[in-house]
């Protein structure tokens, strides 16, 4: 399993912060970094810059809603980017939630399965270079990008429920997970995208897992502490449905935080359970606490 950084200064720092982390990451030998798309930075576009300033550390986007945009922009844009970080982006996706869509954008989150596939539709052919025809319900391109030098982005889709397993192990190159626990990863998300991928002739998908991780000895403060920051990801439907297959009362009970070897330990839970690539988001409140955790991730590598 590969490790790497969910980058938290994405939403917090300035991009002079961003890019020193993003460095610091791959001098220290993680294998990617991982930015948010929320409501702050454009993800792309930040990594993008960050692509400039860096050689070998593979980068993300976790997740970029694609309501919001049109593919063949989102194609745009990821190709640009792409040549920008010389071939080493992932571009993650996914629907977000349906108050986010239609509370917060004015959007319609009607049938979301049939919008992810008709996404796919148009967004596929044209991150791999392919012109683009395409007539759905909801979703229509005919173009073609030129973007010279451009290689193709791999896609993966944040996908929780069995349709969307389904959808991305068949179109894409995997998925990546948030608040998903290796139970749930080991018995639903590994099983149903790998035999989607196997059935329509695709490689071993990747299931990319992010998780938050803190090394410290105050287990109990620090689990009060992950249920006020997390506390949405109890809320909202598709993280509840997750966490309750996890058996879990709320986001803090899925958080890695213990000792050295507590957290070692649930890390090769996520491995065990078929997780290809980790993606620590850090959330130590103190120097001590987050320079222990970057200490114990990097003796994983």
């Amino acid at each position: 399993m590969r490790i790497g950084i969910f980058g938290g200064l994405a939403a917090t720092g300035t991009i002079d912060d961003v890019v020193a982390d993003v460095q610091a990451a791959e001098e220290q030998g993680f294998h990617s970094y991982w930015v948010p798309q929320i409501f702050g930075y454009d993800a792309l576009t930040l990594l993008a810059v960050v692509g400039r300033e860096t050689e070998r550390i593979e980068l993300g986007t976790s997740v970029i809603p694609t309501y919001p945009r049109h593919p063949a922009m989102l194609a745009a844009q990821a190709l640009t980017t792409q040549q920008a970080c010389d071939g080493r982006l992932t571009l993650g996706i996914g629907l977000s939630h349906q108050p986010v869509i239609e509370h917060m954008f004015g959007m319609s989150f009607d049938k979301p399965v049939r919008h992810l596939r008709e996404y796919l539709d148009v967004l596929m052919p044209l991150v791999t270079g392919e012109r683009v025809e395409a007539h759905g319900e909801t979703i229509s391109a005919n173009l073609a990008l030129d973007i010279p030098g451009a290689r193709p982005v791999p896609v993966q889709v944040a996908a929780l429920g069995p349709q969307m397993l389904k959808l991305a192990g068949a179109r894409t190159a995997g998925t990546i997970t948030w608040m998903t626990g290796p139970r749930t990863i080991g018995d639903h998300t590994a099983p149903t995208i790998r035999a989607a991928a196997e059935a329509a002739g695709n490689p071993a998908p990747f299931v990319t897992s992010g998780v938050p991780v803190c090394v410290t000895d105050d287990v109990e403060g620090t689990r009060a502490r992950a249920a006020q920051v997390y506390a949405i990801y109890g809320q909202l439907p598709s993280y509840r449905a997750m966490l309750d297959r996890e058996g879990l009362e709320g986001p803090a009970d899925l958080a890695i935080i213990g000792d050295e070897d507590a957290v070692a330990g649930r890390i090769r839970d996520f491995a065990d359970a078929g997780v290809t690539d980790l993606a620590a988001s850090e959330f130590g409140s103190s120097s001590d606490e987050r320079t222990r955790t970057r200490a114990l991730l990097r003796s994983l590598l």
